[in-house]
């Protein structure tokens, strides 16, 4: 089976690429996703002993959470130690899953594919690029967007340049919704042909 990585930078179109992906008929496991599950589920009562206050009505707040973590290395990794083996569990639960199905492809969609060392647990990187003017605009037109809140969440992902650097293929964004699907579909052509 071969485990595909997803990852891209904020505004350069992961997830509808993901979606891409998906509608091609590939299983797509989004990390993101399965945090906010164990946000309203098996995390919540972790995080709450572990941050007073910042569960409500079962849920973690991610509001009430922030300023516990944000600036603080400490607090973020004593939360990653909650939730990142939770996360590892889900996605090893999904590849049985697709194993058992007989898939031959599946992919981890994982924003911090190689921020996390995530690249270590797929066979092939594919990384969403688009201009960084393109990207920019996207971004900031997002609702609660602000430059200041854009240039934070850069800060912590590894440069575009150097994503692209490292993966094994690219889809621009920036081309259009067919060149990305015409992309997603030549992907997938190289590798059925592999293994």
């Amino acid at each position: 089976m071969i485990r595909i990585g997803l990852t891209g930078s904020i505004g350069m179109g992961k997830s509808t690429t993901a979606k891409m992906f998906a509608a091609q008929g590939v299983p797509v496991h989004d990390a993101d996703a399965a945090v906010h599950a164990l946000y309203s589920g098996r995390a919540a009562p972790l995080i709450g002993s572990a941050f007073p206050g910042t569960v409500i009505d079962g849920k973690v707040d991610r509001a009430l959470l922030s300023p516990h973590v944000l600036g603080k290395p400490d607090a973020m990794k004593r939360l990653e130690a909650i939730v990142h083996p939770l996360v590892r569990e889900e996605e090893a639960l999904f590849l049985e899953k697709a194993r058992a199905a007989g898939r031959r492809i599946v992919m981890m969609d994982i924003p911090l594919l190689f921020e996390t060392q995530g690249n270590r647990r797929v066979d092939v990187s594919v990384v969403v690029t688009a201009d960084a003017q393109i990207q920019r605009e996207r971004v900031l037109s997002r609702a609660g967007m602000s430059e200041d809140r854009f240039q934070s969440i850069l800060s912590k992902q590894m440069p575009d340049a150097e994503k692209r650097r490292r993966a094994h293929f690219l889809i621009d964004t920036g081309l259009g919704m067919e060149p990305a699907r015409r992309g997603v579909r030549a992907i997938l052509k190289a590798l059925a042909g592999c293994g």
